[in-house]
């Protein structure tokens, strides 16, 4: 009996709160947060909504099991401090273009349409500050090359 006495307030608030559920506290959001891009190549600048990676758990993901990427978006690993990168792509479906940036935001290498689900390692071949990942291909049709400036909050 004391326990459902105990629990009416806790049934009352949810009627009249609509039984909403409340948000899980450390569950992954619907619409991942998105900060602007921008690259500036030789023929001008592109402005792009990237999410940002910054726990290690979310680097760990990255874009795995991702089956596609909006034209303009991708994703970001800062490196804190700066260290020579090496990402893989298993359990990554899509081919992606992955983008070195050193730490004075130009563009150290570029490894384009990395192989879906491949574990050989893509370094960086220097330390970068940065990796940029973006859907397979868009880095060549876009024009972006080696020593472009890469601008981000």
């Amino acid at each position: 009996m004391k326990f459902l006495l105990r629990m009416l307030p806790v049934a009352l608030l949810c009627v009249i709160a609509g039984c909403q559920s409340a948000p899980v506290i450390g569950a992954a959001s619907a619409q991942p947060a998105l900060i602007p891009l921008e690259i500036r190549t030789a023929k001008g600048k592109l402005n792009f909504k990237v999410e940002i990676a910054r726990t290690p758990e979310e680097q760990a993901r990255g874009l795995m099991f991702r089956t596609s990427l909006p034209e303009f978006g991708g994703m970001i690993f800062p490196m804190v401090p700066p260290r020579e990168a090496s990402f893989w792509m298993k359990d990554t479906v899509i081919p992606l273009d992955m983008i070195f940036i050193r730490s004075n935001g130009t563009i150290a290498r570029i490894a384009a349409n990395t192989i879906p689900y491949d574990l050989s390692p893509v370094s960086s071949g220097e330390p970068v500050v940065a990796v940029l990942e973006l859907a397979g291909g868009r880095a060549e049709a876009l024009g972006i090359a080696e020593n472009d400036r890469v601008i981000w909050k």
